[in-house]
Formats: structure tokens, sequence, C-alpha cells
């Protein structure tokens, strides 16, 4: 054990080193708009999921993102002379993204608090909201302020002002914060929260198509500079801020930002004409199409590296069996989720990994970590009598593993390995958390869309199902197979 602890050691200090050493800066001058113009494209980071900021909407057939900010970020790359490309990923993700160079700036409602000013840089205020509370109509009654839910649960989006607020103004009620306002709406109408503190534009958004909620104000007070929405740069972009800032000072002098809500209004309309989950199918079929595809190159990968994994640990090479050992232990005792964010964040200060990519890499070396015990378990379950024989009858190590050993072990393997195949295409789905368009990604794309919160989270359960439980039939089949011929 002491032995494994230190390779697992050796191993989170490397990391430690690699990421202290290429999070330190390395630029001496401001050259973030020069580089911007050089390589023509200006990359956008937001959450989709923040009507009328932000929002998925269909668009002559195809699916995008639009809103108020989307017209922003246009604004702001045409004036540059170069192309906007946007990344969608959680909220919480988006600061990460932009100090590890995965975006070039942030448009995503978001409040230049002076914690956030100690990591990155800000343009000028470009909308200014006030905070509002999203409440179920029925309890219109009750709550007409922020003063009324004392000893209440009070919900707002992670890592948010509207957090900040809660903790600061609400001291007397309970905060409950989650990634998505999808997830806090329907903690809402499921009454975990008794209201949700949003902007004004938000609240209003929301209530106007759904007719179970409502709002009221929320009388909270703070700094100027925290009541509006400002563009994040990495820090020292001063150049590439100041440019920003002449687009936002246009479209300021211009009354372009009503121009902007009033678009996005109509598509907010457009949405919910026809909310039905027949009418988003296509936006399931799109989403199943990459869980499938993620889970099933994943599953071929982590089958290689973890079959590699296992002789490596049966080995007798001391050296590959403790590098087995520490990398299976190592990835067996992390979450998936930090793995994942690791690949897309952590190895993107090395080299620019897209976001399918990177959800690819990070789910086949987790699964490779438990692939490679679940063999290793089929093979010493065999008796060593069996290899004795082979090895006595004249077969080399090679001909006793592959004529002797492994037709035997993969009887055993079979049923534990088609369990994670079945588990891989569940844990797949956390793969939405750096924007990939998995399943889970357009569940909550269309919960924001139509503003239905259920619906479309049974649609995901039953395709869920129908998926594993069709691979489980088919893995059955084959094992059932294998015994008749044994």
């Amino acid at each position: 054990m002491k032995k494994i602890s230190r390779q697992i050691l050796r191993g989170i200090v490397l990391i430690g080193m690699i990421l202290l050493g290429f999070s330190q800066p390395v630029k001496a001058s401001d050259d973030s708009l020069s580089r911007i113009k050089e390589k023509g494209v200006l990359v956008m980071g937001t959450s989709p999921d923040y009507p009328p900021y932000e929002f998925l909407a269909t668009q002559n057939g195809q699916e995008q993102i639009v809103g108020m900010d989307v017209e922003i970020g246009k604004k702001i790359a045409r004036d540059l002379g170069v192309k906007l490309k946007i990344e969608k990923m959680d909220f919480d993700s988006l600061l990460v993204g932009l100090e590890t160079g995965k975006i070039d700036m942030v448009i995503s409602g978001m409040n230049p608090s002076p914690e956030r000013k100690k990591s990155v840089d800000f343009s000028n205020v470009y909308y200014h909201a006030v905070q509002d509370i999203i409440i179920n109509k029925a309890d219109s009654k009750i709550y007409h302020n922020k003063e009324d839910f004392k000893g209440k649960t009070v919900g707002a989006q992670t890592g948010s002002l509207q957090q900040d607020l809660i903790k600061a103004q609400m001291t007397d009620s309970s905060g409950r914060y989650l990634t998505k306002i999808t997830d806090l709406i329907l903690a809402l109408k499921s009454h975990k929260v008794e209201g949700i503190v949003v902007e004004s534009a938000v609240a209003s958004a929301y209530a106007k198509n759904d007719p179970a909620i409502t709002y009221i104000k929320g009388g909270f007070t703070g700094g100027s500079d925290q009541k509006g929405s400002a563009i994040a740069f990495p820090k020292n972009s001063k150049s590439l801020v100041d440019a920003a800032n002449k687009s936002l000072n246009e479209i300021d002098k211009k009354n372009l930002v009503d121009d902007y809500l009033s678009d996005a209004g109509k598509l907010m309309a457009g949405n919910t004409k026809n909310n039905t989950m027949l009418h988003y199918w296509s936006y399931f079929a799109k989403g199943l199409g990459y869980t499938l595809l993620i889970s099933a190159i994943s599953a071929v990968f982590g089958v290689l590296i973890g079959m590699l994994l296992a002789l490596m640990r049966l080995g007798r090479n001391k050296v590959l069996h403790d590098l087995a050992v520490a990398y299976i232990e190592f990835i067996r005792g992390s979450p998936l989720m930090v793995q994942i964010m690791f690949v897309y964040f952590g190895l993107g200060l090395l080299v620019n990994i897209p976001a399918l990519l990177a959800g690819i890499i990070a789910v086949s070396l987790n699964s490779a970590a438990y692939v490679a015990e679940i063999i290793r378990a089929g093979i010493t379950s065999i008796p060593v009598g069996q290899t004795e024989a082979a090895r006595s009858l004249g077969l080399s190590q090679k001909q006793t593993m592959l004529s002797v050993i492994m037709p035997q072990a993969l009887k055993n393997i079979w049923p534990s390995l088609g369990n994670e195949f079945i588990s891989l295409i569940k844990e797949s789905s956390i793969v939405s958390i750096i924007g990939v368009t998995d399943l889970i990604y357009e569940l909550r794309a269309v919960q924001t869309a139509t503003y239905k919160g259920v619906a479309p989270i049974l649609v995901a359960m039953v395709l869920y199902f129908v998926v594993t439980f069709g691979l489980s039939k088919f893995l059955l089949h084959f094992e059932r197979k294998m015994k008749h011929d044994a």
C-alpha cells in the first residue's frame, strides 16, 4: 500500500507542477487585441439558459444560441473585423474557460463583482438591471418583498451576484444554489425553494411564458457597479477591453439594447408557439446521437486501454505493475466530473482540445480503470492448473493466454463488462458540463426553450431506458450463447 500511495502522490505532484507551471502569466505585454485580429476569430463563452440574455432557438431548422448577449458579441466581432464563435458551457465554468484560454471573452449576464475583478478584466456595464424574485403565482399573496422570506429557502444560480445578495441581505433565509435556472424553476414549482433571485429581465421573461409563476420586486441594495452586466476578458487585456468598450458606447448611443431585447422577445415567443415534446424531437435525436457516439468510442478505447492495464498489473515487470496500480487507483478515486474538467481545462493549457474530444478522452480513460479490474478479476478466476497444464504441453506464455485462459475468462468477464457498458451510457451524461450537446444538454435546452421542467426529463428518461434495456438484452443474448457453447 505504501508503494501505491507513493505512486499516487507522485502523480498528484506532477499534475500540480504542470498546472502551476502553465498557470503563471507569461505575457510581458498586452497583445490581446492584435492576437484576436491575427487569428480572425473572437471566441465568446456563454451559458445559454438565461433568456432573454442568451438561450437556444430554432432558426431555419437549425438550433442556434440567440439573445441580447449574442447580438452584443456579434457587434463587437463585426467592429473588430473578425468572426464570432460561440462556446457554450455551464455558468460557473465560464471564468475557468477564460483563464485557461478556451474562450476570449464571457458575455453571459455576468456582474462585475469586486471578487471577479481580482482575476479578470471587465468592460463597461452594458445593461443595468435590478434584482427581482420569481415566486409561484399561488404564493403571490404571501410574498411581497425579500423581507417576507424569513425562515424560507431562496434559490439563485451558483457563483452569481444573486447568490452573494442572498448571503448578504437575506440572512434570515436559507440559500439553495444550482447551476441552471431551469433547475431552479423546477425547484420552485416542487416547493424545494420559495423564491428565486434573478435579474428583472429574466424574471419578466419566465413570468410571461409560464402561467404558474410570477415575480416581485426584490428591493436589494448594492453598489451601482454590481447592478449591471459586463463583459469579462482575461486579466491584462486592456487593448481588447478598450475595443469592446468602443462598441458598447455605440450600442448605448444608438439604444441598440432595446432592439436586441425586442428581437429576443420575438424569438422567445416563437419558442413557445408549439412547445410540445414532439416539436422538439430533433433536439432529443441530436442529443441521443452524441450520447451514443461518446459511449461507443469510449467503450472501444476503454476496453483496449483496460486490457493493457490489466496485463501490466498481472505481469512480472514491477515498474509497469506499479504504474498500472497507481493509474487505476487514482482514476477510481476521483470523480468523473473532475476528470472531464481536468482534460478540457487543465490539458487545454497545453493544447486546445475541443469539448467533444475532451469528453471522449476523459470518459475513455475513466472506463479503462474499471475495465482493467474486471479483466484482471476474470483472468485470476481461472485456476492456476490450467496455465501449468498448457505450459507443460509446450504452449508459449502468449499461446496459453490467448488459447486457454482468455476464452474461459471471457465468460466470467462478460456480465461485468456488460454492466460497465450500460453504466458508461448513463455516466457519459456528465460531459454536458463542458458544453457537449449530449442528451442531458439537449434536455436542458428544451427546458429553457419551452419553459417546461418535467416533460423533457421524462422524454430523456424513456430514451435512456430504451437504449440501456436494448443493450442489456443484446449482451444477454451473447452471454447465453457463450454458456450454450461451453
